[in-house]
C-alpha cells in the first residue's frame, strides 16, 4: 500500500514547488514594476499617452461630419532638418482665387506634454482653413523622451520655416496667429512671450524666429499656465506629478531651476499679443485661464475671453471646444473666427 502513495506524494511536491516558483516570480515582477514606477516617469506616461491617443482619435473622427469640402492639405512636412519630431501638416482653402496670400494659424496640439499628435486635430484645422486661413498643425517632441523647453524651441523653428517659405505656401508673413489647446496652449503662450519679450527669450535661451509685429494674436484653449495653481493633493494629483516629472525631466520638478520660467503668467507684459482665451466651466484647469486673462488685461493687452457661468449646463469639460455638436463648441468656434477676422 505504501508504494501506491509515493507517486501522489511526488506529484504534490512538484506542484508545490512550481506554485512557489510562480508566486515568487510574480512577486518579483510586481516589485520590479513598482520600483520602475517610482524611479521613472516612463511607465505612467506611457499609460497616459495610450489613453489620450484613443480619445484624440475619437474626437477627430467625431469632427469629420463638420469638415467642409474644398480644403487641401500637405502632410508631414519636416520643418527642422535632422529633428525626427519636427513635422507639420498644412491645410488651406482649395480656391485661392483673388488672394495672393492668407493669414497663418500655427496650432500646437495638446496632450499634457506627453501625448497627442497633429493628426488628432486634422479635422478642426480643416474647419479653420475653410474660413480663409493657412493652418499649420505642428508636432513636437513628447516627454519624457525630450524635456522642457524643447517643444517651445521646436514651434519657434516651425514659425521660422513657415515665414521663410511664405511664398511657397501662400502665407502672409506679417499676419500670424499662434494657437493651441491644453499643453499646446501653454507652449503657444510661452512662445508668444518669447517673441515679444527679449528678457523672457533670454531666460529660455531661445532666439525668436520672427519679429513681434508679425504675431497678430494668440488663441488659447484650456491651458495650464501657472505651476502654483496645480493641486497635487486632489484626484488628479498622481497624473499631474507624472506630467511635470516627465516634462521637466526631474522627479523633484518643483525645485528644478527650469521651473522658474515655466509659469508664463508670471512673465506676461504689455507687449504680449492680443489674446483670445477660453475654458470650460467644469475644466479643472479653469483657474489658469482666469488668471492669465486677468494678468493680460491688467498689463493693457487686449484680451477676448469666452468663459461660462458656474452653473452652465451641461458642464463643459477640458477641451470642450472640439465638440461641435453642442452650442458651446459652436460658440467657441464663432468667437475665435471673429477674433481672427478682427486682427488679421
Amino acid at each position: 500500500m505504501n508504494t501506491l502513495h509515493k507517486p501522489a506524494s511526488g506529484f504534490k511536491k512538484r506542484f508545490l514547488k512550481i506554485t512557489l516558483i510562480s508566486f515568487l516570480s510574480l512577486l518579483l515582477l510586481a516589485i520590479s514594476v513598482y520600483i520602475w514606477f517610482q524611479v521613472s516617469p516612463y511607465p505612467s506616461a506611457w499609460l497616459i499617452r495610450r489613453a489620450f491617443t484613443k480619445d484624440g482619435i475619437k474626437l477627430n473622427e467625431e469632427l469629420a461630419k463638420h469638415t467642409p469640402q474644398g480644403v487641401k492639405q500637405e502632410l508631414d512636412i519636416q520643418f527642422s532638418p535632422g529633428d525626427n519630431d519636427a513635422f507639420m501638416d498644412i491645410y488651406y482653402p482649395e480656391d485661392l482665387s483673388g488672394r495672393s496670400a492668407l493669414p497663418l494659424i500655427v496650432w500646437t496640439h495638446g496632450g499634457a506634454f506627453i501625448a497627442g499628435d497633429k493628426s488628432e486635430i486634422a479635422n478642426y484645422c480643416k474647419i479653420l482653413a475653410s474660413k480663409g486661413y493657412i493652418v499649420a498643425a505642428v508636432n513636437y517632441s513628447l516627454a519624457p523622451g525630450k524635456n522642457y523647453p524643447v517643444p517651445v524651441e521646436q514651434v519657434n523653428k516651425a514659425l521660422g520655416f513657415l515665414q521663410k517659405n511664405a511664398a511657397k505656401y501662400k502665407i502672409n508673413p506679417g499676419s500670424i496667429f499662434l494657437a493651441g489647446d491644453s499643453g499646446g496652449a501653454h507652449i503657444s503662450a510661452q512662445l508668444a512671450a518669447v517673441l515679444t519679450d527679449n528678457t523672457y527669450a533670454a531666460m529660455l535661451n531661445i532666439q525668436p524666429a520672427v519679429e513681434p509685429a508679425a504675431i497678430k494674436g494668440v488663441i488659447l484653449y484650456c491651458g495650464p499656465y501657472n505651476s502654483a495653481l496645480v493641486n497635487f493633493d486632489g484626484a488628479m494629483g498622481g497624473f499631474l506629478k507624472t506630467v511635470l516629472w516627465s516634462y521637466m525631466g526631474s522627479k523633484d520638478f518643483m525645485n528644478d531651476p527650469k521651473m522658474g520660467s515655466f509659469s508664463v503668467t508670471n512673465f506676461v507684459k504689455g507687449t504680449f499679443p492680443k489674446a483670445y482665451i477660453s475654458v470650460g466651466n467644469h475644466d479643472p484647469l479653469k483657474p489658469h485661464s482666469f488668471e492669465l486673462a486677468r494678468k493680460l488685461s491688467a498689463a493693457g493687452v487686449i484680451t477676448d475671453t469666452l468663459f461660462f457661468p458656474e452653473d452652465y449646463s451641461p458642464g463643459l469639460p477640458h477641451e470642450y471646444q472640439f465638440t461641435l455638436d453642442n452650442e458651446a463648441g459652436m460658440t467657441a468656434l464663432s468667437r475665435m473666427v471673429d477674433f481672427l477676422k478682427r486682427n488679421e
